[in-house]
C-alpha cells in the first residue's frame, strides 16, 4: 500500500483498530476508518480533491483565508488522514503546517501508509489539542487553525470552551481565521454551545452547513468560522456559491437562533 491492499493497526490509546484500504471507486482514494466507522478519505493522486462534504466547507474557509496560492501557516488540531493538510500543500505549496493528533499509533500509520503530497512541510506534535496549544512555541502564530475533534454531544469540555478558544485565538495571526467542525446529533446541542462560547471570544462568528442541517433534525456536521474582526459579508454570498449543495452561510443576526 499504496496500491495494495487493506492495512491495519491496534490504536493504544483508545483501544480501537485504525484501517486504511482502497476506495473501490476513486482511482487513487483511500479511506481510514476507526473502529469499523470511516473516519478520512484521502485522494493521493488528487490531493486538491476532497470527498467528503464537511471537509469541502473547510477547504473553501482556508481558501478564502488568503490570497489563492499564497502560503499560509496552517494548525490542524485533530490530524486524522490528514486530509486537509495535503490540500492546503496542494492549493498552496510552500504553506507551513503543524498537526496535533492525540494517538501517536494513528498519526505513525497514516504517514507509513499514505504518505503526503512532496514538499510538504508539516511538524507532528502527539499530544491533547489545549496542551499542545499551549506547549508551542510562544512566538509562533497563524492564519488558519482548524479544530477538528468533535463528535456528538460527548465532547472534550477542556476544549468545548470559550477559555479553549481564547488560547486559540491567542494563536492567530491579525488576520487569522479559527475553524471549527462541530459534528452533532439533532437538537444542535453542542452546536449551540460552540457558537455561544466562539462569540464570547471572537470578533464574529458564522456557520457553514449543508442547508437543511440548521433545521436541526438529523445529525451531521456544520462548520464554525470565527474572526478576529468582522466577517467578511462576501464570504457568506462566495461559500454559499462554492457549495457542496445546497449549502447555507448564517452570520450575524442570522446566527442569532443557533447562539445557545
Amino acid at each position: 500500500m499504496p496500491g495494495g491492499g487493506t492495512a491495519s493497526r491496534f490504536l493504544r490509546t483508545t483501544g480501537q483498530h485504525a484501517t486504511i484500504e482502497p476506495d473501490a471507486f476513486t482511482d487513487g482514494g483511500f479511506i481510514l476508518s476507526i473502529g469499523g466507522a470511516e473516519q478520512s478519505h484521502v485522494n493521493l493522486d488528487r490531493p486538491a480533491e476532497i470527498f467528503y462534504e464537511y471537509l469541502r466547507r473547510i477547504g473553501h474557509l482556508v481558501d478564502l483565508a488568503a490570497p489563492e496560492g499564497e502560503p499560509v501557516r496552517a494548525l490542524h488540531l485533530g490530524a486524522g488522514a490528514l486530509t486537509l493538510a495535503r490540500y492546503i500543500q496542494a492549493t498552496r505549496p510552500g504553506s507551513a503546517q503543524y498537526a496535533v493528533e492525540l494517538e501517536r499509533e494513528l498519526l505513525d500509520f497514516v504517514l507509513r501508509h499514505l504518505p503526503l503530497p512532496e514538499g510538504t512541510d508539516l511538524t507532528t506534535v502527539i499530544g491533547d489539542a489545549r496542551e499542545a496549544l499551549g506547549a508551542l512555541d510562544p512566538e509562533l502564530t497563524f492564519d488558519v487553525v482548524i479544530l477538528d475533534i468533535f463528535s456528538g454531544p460527548e465532547a472534550p469540555g477542556h476544549i468545548a470552551s470559550s477559555g479553549f478558544y481564547e488560547e486559540a485565538k491567542a494563536r492567530l495571526a491579525s488576520n487569522g481565521l479559527l475553524i471549527v467542525n462541530v459534528g452533532d446529533e439533532p437538537g444542535l446541542t453542542l452546536v449551540r454551545s460552540q457558537v455561544a462560547a466562539l462569540r464570547a471570544v471572537m470578533g464574529d462568528v458564522a456557520a457553514f452547513a449543508e442547508a437543511g442541517m440548521f433545521d436541526g433534525r438529523y445529525p451531521g456536521n456544520i462548520i464554525l468560522a470565527g474572526t478576529r474582526g468582522r466577517w467578511p459579508e462576501q464570504w457568506t454570498a462566495e461559500l454559499a456559491a462554492r457549495g457542496p449543495h445546497p449549502a447555507r452561510v448564517l452570520a450575524g443576526v442570522d446566527l442569532d437562533k443557533l447562539s445557545g
